[in-house]
């Protein structure tokens, strides 16, 4: 018996020590506006996605990921520091006063657009682990991603979208490649040049493209070809469909070098997007609006997590996860654990992606004291009303059910997501102890998190408009 216990013991720190002495390189490719819906693999019949197709029966895919905000900066800055936005203060891109003085009821809470160097990245931890990291794409933090833990950047400025997806770029972190050069490939061939170089360390390729943002442009043959097929109810922009098919041709480039390699066993590859889609140009039905708004077709994400011979493939996983859980899986895969006084608002995907075990079940947050405009052009609500996709307000989901508040008129709209994933039927009235359950947790999550509530009214407002 007391041999049995033994080897039980030693199994389990040999199994324990050859994690520490070979964590995975890892590969994180964070797209920029891909909607829930733009992949053929999450239900698009238009765009083309073959390669993320075949990533996605390879490992684990997730139907309920989330972004840790509904735009470009304050999503990116959970991502890197593992924390919900009231602790690291950006809610938003540039001003939190977003839309015309006269419609905002309130004084919304002031924005900072740059992490601050006293956050601790999950680049700063890789690179305690040893790991050379890499920052490749848009960055929108700060003037330059070396000031947060990179080794390398190409491309990553302060900007969120690219003068130019042609080169010229006039991008002061990328040299200007040949006259029309793609920007999308031209990354891929950065990456490429990344892997094969560094194919005996440890490395972190934060492979950030700039695609699919704004402005939408792209390849001429590409763009031809899309014209002439049948677009669907939602899916129909031709130019949006030619960057898709750019963004997949350059993600299959990325893998086949992995494979190609023999990293895939090593190597950890995420795939996923900083928000939802940008609704005037890819809806996201049956997802209500897209980027802006803190409905689901604003925070819900495609994400795809491929490691041959760990995860298991042809996974399909509904448990609600979200950004901000990646800085604790890395820290646990490279054998860290965070510092004494660091909060990091996530839980390790290591049980559910090894097939050990589930998350504690949890609350998922949002907070957005701020406002943004509509989408200009739209003539369909892109939020609650016509005028803005955001206005300030709380999210919180917790199992089945998602609750919003609102600050300028204290509104509640609850939702059951299994029978209402559209959040079209408010059961705040119908449902009251559900609805107080969670404000109660919404607000003790604000408490904890010391969230600042704008209650300020702004004497520019007219009640009229």
């Amino acid at each position: 018996m007391k041999r049995a216990v033994l080897i039980f013991i030693l199994s389990f720190f040999i199994i324990q020590s050859s994690i520490a002495q070979d964590p995975p390189n890892i590969v994180y490719i964070n797209i920029d506006d891909l909607g829930w819906t733009d992949l053929a693999c999450y239900g698009s019949t238009y765009y083309e996605t073959p390669n993320i197709d075949r990533l996605s029966t390879m490992g684990m895919q997730f139907t309920d990921a989330y972004a840790s905000a509904a735009n470009c900066a304050p999503s990116r800055a959970g991502l890197l520091s593992g924390q919900y936005s009231p602790r690291h203060g950006i809610y938003t891109v540039n001003s939190s006063e977003r839309g015309k003085t006269i419609d905002r009821k309130l004084i919304p809470t002031p924005n900072i657009s740059t992490l601050h160097d006293s956050v601790i990245t999950i680049a700063e931890a890789l690179k305690k682990a040893g790991y050379i990291t890499a920052s490749m794409g848009k960055w929108h933090l700060g003037d330059n991603p070396k000031t947060q833990g990179f080794d390398i950047n190409i491309g990553g400025t302060h900007a969120g979208h690219p003068k130019s997806y042609f080169s010229p770029y006039k991008n002061k972190n990328i040299k200007d490649g040949p006259i029309g050069e793609y920007l999308t490939d031209r990354l891929t061939n950065e990456a490429v040049s990344f892997l094969n170089q560094h194919k005996a360390d440890h490395f972190f390729l934060y492979m950030t493209y700039y695609t699919v943002h704004t402005p939408l442009q792209g390849k001429k043959n590409l763009i031809e070809k899309y014209q002439n097929k049948p677009s669907s109810q939602h899916h129909k922009n031709s130019t949006y469909a030619a960057m898709i098919e750019a963004m997949d041709y350059n993600i299959g480039r990325l893998i086949s070098t992995l494979e190609d390699l023999k990293l895939t066993e090593n190597t950890i590859i995420i795939f996923t997007s900083d928000n939802g889609g940008l609704q005037n140009v890819s809806g996201q039905h049956p997802l209500k609006y897209g980027k802006g708004a803190y409905y689901e077709g604003g925070t819900r994400v495609p994400l795809i997590i491929r490691w041959d011979g760990n995860i298991k493939t042809n996974q399909i996983s509904n448990i609600p996860v979200i950004n901000l859980d990646f800085y604790p899986t890395f820290l646990e895969l490279t054998n860290q654990t965070a510092l004494e006084d660091q909060i990091l608002d996530g839980q390790s995907l290591v049980p559910i992606l090894f097939n050990k075990g589930t998350l504690k079940k949890r609350p998922l947050f949002w907070h957005f004291p701020i406002y943004l405009q509509a989408v200009n052009g739209l003539k369909e609500a892109t939020g609650r009303d016509l005028k803005f996709r955001t206005r300030p307000g709380s999210t919180v989901r917790y199992g089945k059910w998602k609750l919003h508040q609102y600050f300028e008129d204290g509104a509640l709209e609850l939702y059951n997501l299994n029978s209402d994933l559209s959040e079209t039927n408010n059961l705040a009235v119908k449902q009251p102890e559900q609805t107080e359950k969670l404000l109660k947790i919404l607000k003790s999550w604000r408490t904890v998190t010391k969230a600042p509530v704008p209650s300020q009214l702004n004497p520019k407002y007219h009640s009229s408009n």
